[in-house]
């Protein structure tokens, strides 16, 4: 019996259910693209190509598509499954295993706070909210100042995000706010706090609210139904369920990386290693994993820069009852949004924050939900009543907020140590009040902080004196989690500040590109997925010209 081609694909006529509406992935699948499964294929134990990618999210997806359409050899590296439409089936249980880091459930090293990250083809594109932001310019002004990256002005990033918006129909909403985002503007505008649109990712969204579990429409213009497509089409290769172990060096230069192949849950090694070649190397793994890889690689660090000041954007939340429905599960996840907290805040002083509301899904409110036994059972009765507003706290800035370190565990997988000091409390404190303000001038019956000892308050009044009962805040007790995670292989001017150049190059090794949100020397105080594209966009393009002669490549 003859062989079986790697890149065949005898389960793409899958009828595990009728989709309905036409899915991408298994069309082009069903068109010859080049996709190997670990767990399934005999894939063979050397591969070679002009260039590798380590991850397929935003920053990974930007460059295969951008490097494919320029003519050159591209694998692509996924630790994590191919899922697609047919597949997100809006179900919390089957989302959060499958298309999460250590199921959505990933925490610092001290559990202090959970940290959401996409772990699957398209990454976090593919199960974030689609809140699309460019990079603040006081960020971009603080870079340049503190690291040397005078060349990331506004001005100069404009046409890289303007690109990046029209390539991934990235605009304002114009569907009214659902309830959840429309207590928001209520409450924020009777109090005078400015509050104003974002702009989505999207095309044709039919206002379901599920994005996280991954969009069963394909509305959203995330890596997985745009970018890697057009990759794929244009001859890139995947590589899916297997982990970017280690690179081989050779003074300045990578020689290869080691792949471990993992089992159909993406979560343990099988035994089987593949050897990837390549004339150059781009790691796009993510704030934690790029760090991590170049780690157990003893890339060439000396200054120890790599897994440190890597920032989350640490947020808490708070919890409001409405005798209305709010039904937070339903309709475009979030759409309005409020820059007040980081406005009156000088950028190198306390920590200012962004105001949003999230989405609430069941699994997902009940994990984080504070208080047990009777009083958790209340506030889930009124799930439906329920209104959540999220601050974003930017970090980086202050002296004193340094954010965490990425370290490799005994079997060399990484774990954030993020100290939750007194700097993120302290506006941990001030945010938790400012959101009750605004969710009590919306008309909240009662407002629950997010910390473990709160207790609902039904008058601002009331919730200052109990808030006092709480101080000082401290970790754990303190509900915190993340869904950006930056930093960990920051860029810089100068290789004292920074672990890459401004272009993405490694300061050390000449044949080794960072793309991902990694190379942010700070957080940015905002939704970071736009940043990525545009940034990645421009470094891409660079990297291109270096590799092919041609010089000017664009996004879209």
């Amino acid at each position: 019996m003859p062989a079986r081609d790697p890149y065949e694909h005898p389960h793409v006529n899958t009828n595990s259910r009728i989709p309905l509406f036409p899915d991408p992935i298994q069309a082009g699948l069903q068109r010859g693209w080049k996709v190997m499964d670990a767990a399934r294929d005999a894939i063979p134990e050397r591969l070679d190509a002009d260039v590798v990618i380590v991850g397929t999210g935003a920053g990974g997806g930007i460059s295969a598509e951008m490097l494919a359409r320029a003519g050159l050899s591209v694998l692509m590296i996924e630790e994590g499954p191919l899922s697609s439409s047919r597949d997100f089936d809006m179900r919390e249980a089957t989302a959060y295993p499958t298309l999460y880091q250590e199921s959505a459930a990933r925490k610092t090293a001290d559990k202090a706070i959970n940290i959401l990250q996409g772990r699957c083809v398209g990454g976090s594109t593919t199960v974030n909210w689609t809140s699309s932001f460019r990079t603040p310019e006081a960020t971009l002004q603080f870079w340049a100042d503190r690291f040397r990256l005078d060349s990331y002005s506004a001005a100069l990033l404009t046409p890289w995000f303007e690109q990046a918006e029209a390539r991934l129909s990235i605009a304002p909403w114009p569907v009214p706010p659902n309830e959840n985002n429309a207590l928001l503007q209520r409450g924020a505008q009777a109090l005078g706090i400015p509050v104003a649109a974002i702009a989505r990712n999207v095309r044709g969204c039919v206002n379901l609210g599920y994005c996280g579990m991954g969009c069963p429409t394909n509305a959203k213009q995330s890596m997985l139904v745009t970018t890697l497509p057009v990759a794929l089409d244009a001859g890139a290769r995947l590589i899916t369920r297997a982990r970017a172990q280690r690179l081989t060096l050779r003074g300045r230069q990578v020689e290869s990386l080691e792949l471990q192949l993992l089992d159909a849950d993406g979560l343990r090694p099988t035994g089987r290693s593949v050897t990837v070649r390549a004339r150059h190397f781009v790691i796009s793994g993510g704030a934690i994993n790029s760090p991590a890889l170049l780690m157990r690689s003893q890339a060439p660090d000396p200054l120890r820069i790599a897994g440190t000041r890597t920032f989350l954007h640490p947020v808490v939340i708070t919890i409001a009852d409405f005798e209305q429905a709010v039904n937070a599960h339903e309709g475009a996840p979030q759409t309005i949004y409020s820059d007040h907290f980081l406005g009156t805040q000088a950028i190198d002083g306390p920590l200012g924050f962004k105001l949003e509301a999230p989405p609430l899904h069941p699994v997902l409110f009940a994990t984080n939900l504070a208080g047990f036994g009777p009083s958790h059972a209340a506030l889930m009765q009124r799930f439906t009543h329920t209104h959540a507003l999220l601050a974003l706290m930017r970090d980086g800035f202050h002296p004193a907020s340094q954010g965490g370190t990425v370290r490799l565990r005994a079997d060399t997988t990484p774990v954030l140590d993020y100290p939750v000091d007194p700097v993120v409390l302290e506006a941990a404190q001030r945010a938790l009040r400012s959101m009750a303000e605004i969710q009590f001038a919306a008309g909240a019956r009662s407002v629950t902080l997010g910390h473990d000892r709160a207790v609902a308050q039904t008058t601002m009044g009331a919730l200052d004196a109990h808030l006092n009962t709480l101080l000082p805040l401290q970790p754990l007790e303190t509900r915190l989690a993340s869904a950006h995670v930056m930093g960990g292989c920051a860029m810089s001017g100068d290789d004292r500040l920074g672990l890459v150049r401004p272009d993405g190059m490694h300061h050390h090794l000449d044949n080794l590109s960072v793309h991902d949100g990694s190379v942010f020397p700070t957080s940015i105080g905002a939704n970071p997925q736009l940043s990525i594209y545009g940034i990645v966009a421009r470094m891409t393009s660079g990297l291109i010209g270096q590799l092919t002669g041609r010089a000017g490549v664009r996004l879209a």
